[in-house]
Formats: structure tokens, C-alpha cells, sequence
């Protein structure tokens, strides 16, 4: 159960599609001055991070931030993304529609802070970035054809 404070922000937030710096600074000072306390606290933020269609640069490094201190040093056991864990991020970075760069850095960056990551968390890595590859060439070839 996420916060009523944070269901307004959220509501804010999707009304006029776009996160500011002042936004990013409400959720530091006010809203998550604790960080994340649940799954669905984080889940709100990275649906926000597709849904908006602006957002301060700020608001990716918070982001980022926030779900790798909760995923790797809040939740139990510390340091480790276990199977339930791996499955619950793989499942809300990608949405069923693939990861945003946000999400894919994100999960990185707990792969990278985590003593242990289960391997459903490493795949996921591994075929976002064979994903970006295909479709940057896929763009490369395009835009040769076009030359």
C-alpha cells in the first residue's frame, strides 16, 4: 500500500506528463525522505517513468538511486535479489512492453551493487542490450538505404 501523499503526487504527475526538478526534490525531502518501503511504492515510480513524456535529468538518477538502495540494501536478505526478488523487477522494468533506458539502468546498477543477483535479473540485462544492438543496427541499415 503506497502512501496517500504519493497517490496525489502520482495523480499530479500523470496529469501533466512531466516530472520537474521540484518533483524530484518533493519525493527526496518529503514524500520517500526514507527511500522506498515497498514493492509497490517502487513500482508506482517506474510506471511514472514511462508514462511521463518530459522529465528533469534529475529524475532518472533518483530513480535509479532509490529502486537499487531498496532492491539491494532495504529488502531482505541485504545485498542479495533472489528469485522472487529478480522475477518482481524483471516483471515491473519491463512491463510487457520492454524497458525504458531507465529501467535497463536501474537494472544494472542493482546487478552491479548486489554480492548476488539470481540469473533471471542478469538475462534480462543481456537481452535488453542485444535488443538496443539489433535495433541500432536495424537504424543503421535504414538510414544507409535512405543515404
Amino acid at each position: 500500500m503506497i502512501k496517500n501523499s504519493l497517490h496525489l503526487f502520482t495523480d499530479r504527475v500523470l496529469e501533466s506528463k512531466r516530472i520537474g526538478e521540484d518533483d524530484v526534490l518533493l519525493l527526496q525531502r518529503s514524500l520517500l525522505e526514507d527511500g522506498l518501503a515497498s514493492r509497490e511504492e517502487a513500482d508506482v515510480l517506474i510506471a511514472l517513468d514511462r508514462a511521463v513524456e518530459s522529465a528533469h535529468p534529475a529524475w532518472s538518477a533518483y530513480l535509479v538511486g532509490a529502486v537499487v538502495e531498496f532492491v539491494v540494501w532495504t529488502s531482505r536478505p541485504t545485498g542479495v535479489v533472489d528469485a522472487d526478488a529478480a522475477r518482481w523487477l524483471v516483471a515491473s522494468l519491463g512491463c510487457g512492453l520492454g524497458p525504458t533506458e531507465t529501467a535497463v539502468r536501474i537494472a544494472f546498477e542493482v546487478i552491479r551493487e548486489a554480492d548476488r543477483t539470481d540469473e533471471a535479473l542478469v538475462a534480462f540485462v543481456l537481452h535488453a542490450a542485444a535488443e538496443r544492438r539489433r535495433r541500432e543496427e536495424a537504424n543503421e541499415a535504414q538510414d544507409r538505404r535512405a543515404a
